[in-house]
């Protein structure tokens, strides 16, 4: 099966019904995103499709054909972190790590579609994705950051 994954063209040996959560860590050894409930519950594996947040652990890769997949690997540009990542890096937003990839997904589909989203379209459109260190007000503060800066 063809895939485009980060703006590359991908050929990958798996069937149709294969998990893409496990296609983009164990075959493409694209391990930023990542394992959490296995139930799209939790959002650490938190991919963007065609622009928009969606669960890999809940997608099989028939879902993902003919579709533009983006990971928390193809978000920076030349060596320069995406906006987004710059901000959770400036506000502290994350503490163990295990969701941040998640919730940067999460943030990055929210700004592609509202560039200068309310703090309650934040907290809405980060509702799925669970931090248990409990960083969420810095999480909340990273995603205005970014959008104060533009990113999308």
């Amino acid at each position: 099966m063809e895939l485009t994954i980060n703006e590359t063209r991908v050929h990958v040996e798996a069937p149709p019904d294969s998990i893409l959560l496990w296609v983009l860590r164990d075959e493409l050894g694209l391990s930023g995103t990542k394992y959490g409930c296995g139930e799209g519950q939790c959002g650490a594996c938190t991919v963007l499709l065609d622009g928009q947040p969606a669960r890999s652990c809940q997608t099989p890769l028939r879902a993902v054909a003919n579709r533009h997949i983006t990971t928390i690997e193809g978000l920076a540009k030349d060596g320069r972190l995406h906006p987004l990542q710059e901000a959770f890096v400036k506000e502290d937003a994350m503490q163990c790590g295990y969701c941040t990839a998640g919730m940067i997904m999460a943030g990055v589909g929210l700004l592609k579609n509202t560039p200068q989203p309310s703090e309650q379209q934040i907290v809405s459109a980060m509702q799925g994705n669970v931090c248990r260190c409990g960083t969420y007000p810095r999480i909340v503060a990273a995603v205005r950051v970014a959008a104060k800066g533009g990113a999308a």
